[in-house]
């Protein structure tokens, strides 16, 4: 393959293979300049946005099963596979092979070791030591899905090289209204983006594995949404705005849209708004921006949850950040609307006989008992001495502690579990395999079981996999292992009890952890069974190491 010449357009980064079914699949891109890009001879203008170029590529006309090597032209120029890789061609695989469906999922992922200093201390990059193991497998054995539940990038958390770029890039009157190094606009986003897809590794495996993406609190600001005190003083800084939209522009170009159906790209008024706007010289940052502003200010008017087909299994990912109803007294981790339209997915696919429910949350739903306790004691001080002394101590325990999880929005807690267990005993349809719950974010990885109900017909997991490339300090490291202990359990307990908080009627128990360092999970379904895998990387690994491969069904 030729080398470009300065004329030629050039792929800043990309492709990455995002929602693919058994006969479409669409590929995004970000290119150097405007430019025509061809996959599989189906092609796409790219769009701009802040001055950066965007393509997504609808491929259709698939056979299920199948498997198609492909190459990205950029106005007729070879750009992808490089010529010097040392990866096997990135190719389309459709659902429909008669092998185990195998799902690779973890959440959490700071930035790209080529840019992280090795005094930070961080261990070797999960991801990218999963790419290296998938590229050396037979094709057979490759995942057929990527799951990253949260954090694909820290806004507030930068590497040495990003804050001389900030330094460098803004003015003294600027660094004054922003906070102190961390990014503030989409362009800066942007930077974020190409430090952590850019690694030859991941890129690789962007490029030949689905994806699918959700966000969480880092990718906007830490303790995003945790609470209405909260809300009320960040929405008061004179730089959050733009950061906020910034965040909501950056993650709907770089994550949301390849979530999304070719249907839904047909029916998503703001993709055909863009697409409306004709040559890429028109910038959609002004309409993305007011898109971004209205989704901040009335989560009802976008909805970042969505569902996964893959045959006997069907993900629905649930975002459990920005659609939050923060008033205390009607705290909802989604509000009702969104609540109720993933109950009737979670039916659908009881309907449908899925044998594997899979539900996505960036923050884990059952977590340690000890910290879920205090999570239910905490939000029922905050609402019962709401704007009392009791109420504010409450509320600064809640911010430093980070108690927003399910267990902090009691109300969502129980409900989630209403509708698992309708599913799990047959009430809508035949019960299937099992009910698995994905979840990163709190940088240690475990299994926990639903116990009770005891007359379940489907198992139910929470399976909880972080960080991929990032770490838990050691005061978090204790006290995770504490919070699955019998005696934190009980003394959480009784101060709930005084707290007069409402206890649950599930109950549930680990099956295998903590485990720390930087982690990967893997589901493989094959029938009605279920396996769950976690391999771990730590300081000075040049490779991952499993740890763990158990049962999830009773299959």
């Amino acid at each position: 393959m030729p080398p470009s010449s300065p004329a030629e357009p050039a792929l800043v980064l990309g492709p990455l293979l995002r929602h693919v079914d058994p006969v479409s699949a669409t590929v995004w891109v970000e290119t150097d300049r405007a430019c025509e890009v061809d996959v599989l001879g189906r092609r796409a203008r790219t769009f701009c946005v802040g001055g950066h170029h965007f393509a997504l590529v609808l491929v259709e006309g698939l056979e299920p099963g199948s498997t198609t090597p492909y190459q990205v032209h950029l106005d007729g120029t070879p750009v992808w596979p490089p010529p010097e890789s040392e990866f096997p061609p990135s190719r389309i695989r459709t659902p429909g092979r008669p092998v185990p469906f195998r799902l690779a999922f973890g959440s959490c992922r700071y930035a790209s070791p080529r840019t992280v200093e090795d005094s930070e201390g961080i261990p070797p990059d999960a991801l990218d030591l999963y790419a290296s193991r998938v590229a050396a497998l037979p094709e057979d054995e490759w995942p057929d899905a990527l799951v990253l539940l949260g954090d694909q990038v820290y806004a507030d958390e930068l590497t040495t090289e990003t804050k001389s770029w900030l330094h460098r890039r803004r003015h003294r009157r600027q660094a004054d209204e922003m906070p102190d190094e961390q990014v503030a606009d989409f362009e800066e986003y942007t930077r974020l983006y190409a430090e952590s897809w850019a690694d030859p590794q991941v890129r690789w495996l962007l490029s030949t594995i689905p994806s699918s993406m959700i966000f969480d609190d880092h990718e906007m600001i830490d303790d995003w949404n945790t609470s209405a005190a909260w809300r009320a003083t960040i929405t008061r800084e004179p730089w959050w705005r733009g950061r906020i939209t910034g965040g909501l522009v950056s993650y709907w170009v770089y994550q949301h849209l390849g979530n999304l159906s070719p249907q839904e790209l047909a029916e998503n008024k703001t993709w055909q708004a863009v697409r409306g706007l004709g040559e890429d010289s028109d910038d959609a940052e002004p309409l993305l921006r007011e898109m971004a502003r209205q989704a901040d200010e009335d989560p009802a008017s976008i909805r970042w949850s969505y569902v996964r087909h893959w045959g006997e299994a069907r993900l629905i990912m649930i975002d459990s950040r920005a659609g939050r109803v923060l008033e205390e007294s009607e705290r909802r981790m989604v509000d009702d609307a969104e609540f109720e339209w993933i109950e009737a997915a979670m039916a659908r696919a009881a309907t449908d006989g899925v044998e594997h429910l899979i539900l996505g949350t960036s923050l884990p739903w059952l977590l340690p008992h000890a910290i879920h306790n205090l999570e239910r004691w905490n939000e029922t001080l905050n609402v019962r001495h709401l704007g009392r002394w009791r109420g504010r101590l409450a509320e600064t325990l809640r911010q430093a502690s980070d108690l927003e999880h399910w267990a902090a929005f009691g109300r969502s807690f129980e409900r989630l579990g209403a509708a698992v267990t309708d599913i799990a005993r047959g009430a809508r349809g035949r019960p299937p395999s099992t009910v698995l719950v994905l979840s990163g974010d709190v940088h240690h990885a475990y299994a926990a079981e639903l116990v009770q109900p005891g007359d379940l017909a489907s198992r139910v997991h929470q399976l909880t996999v972080s960080p991929l490339h990032n770490q838990a300090p050691h005061p978090i490291r204790v006290g995770f292992k504490i919070g699955w202990s019998r005696r934190a359990r009980r003394f959480t307990e009784r101060l709930a009890r005084l707290a007069k908080a409402t206890p649950s009627t599930l109950e549930w128990e680990k099956q295998a952890g903590p485990f720390f360092g930087n982690q990967i999970g893997e589901l493989v379904l094959d029938g009605r069974s279920a396996r769950f895998l976690l391999s771990v990387s730590e300081k000075g690994a040049t490779r991952l190491e499993q740890v763990l491969d158990i049962p999830v069904s009773a299959a």
